[in-house]
Formats: C-alpha cells, sequence, structure tokens
C-alpha cells in the first residue's frame, strides 16, 4: 500500500523553491518593471527611456526632464505600490534622471 505524504498547496512549494533558487529578487524586480506604466500611467510610460534597479532604488530616465518634479512629489506613493504589486519590497527609493 502506498504511504499517504502530507499535501502542500502548490504556491506554497513554487515559493519555497523560488526562494531557494535565489529566484525571489530577480522574480520581484521583474514584476516590478512591468507594472511601472500601471502605477504611473501611460503618458509618463511613453516618457521613460530607460528603467534599472541598483542597491533598491529604482532609476528612471525621462525623456522630458520637466516631469521629473511632478514625480518627485509621490515619489514614497510609488515606492509602496510598486513593492506591493511585485509581492516583495524590491525598492526603498525612487531616483528620476
Amino acid at each position: 500500500m502506498l504511504e499517504r505524504r502530507k499535501s502542500e498547496k502548490l504556491s506554497d512549494v513554487l515559493l519555497r523553491f523560488v526562494r531557494s533558487e535565489g529566484l525571489e529578487s530577480p522574480l520581484g524586480e521583474y514584476r516590478l518593471m512591468q507594472a511601472w506604466p500601471q502605477v504611473v500611467g501611460e503618458q509618463v510610460a511613453k516618457q521613460t527611456t530607460e528603467l534599472y534597479i541598483r542597491r533598491q532604488t529604482l532609476f528612471v530616465r525621462l525623456a522630458v526632464p520637466a516631469l521629473r518634479a511632478n514625480l518627485m512629489a509621490s515619489r514614497g506613493v510609488m515606492v509602496r505600490r510598486l513593492n506591493n504589486i511585485a509581492g516583495v519590497d524590491v525598492i526603498t527609493d525612487i531616483r528620476f534622471l
């Protein structure tokens, strides 16, 4: 007779695998980058020429420098929303270039 094993949710098994393989951070970064247009809106996303993350800071290069001042005011809200969508705290700050 076969021995019955403890059942686990697939999501728990996948999360354990992602963590054990060191993929949680890159996956969170990918989700965060994909969420950028959703958080800032399509118009701002179209004016974004480059996004990259270094040392928990999201660097955003803008085609229109005048947008920088408007976005700086809502930086904290954007950090929280992006991390929330990513499902993990990926960034602590945003810098506009």
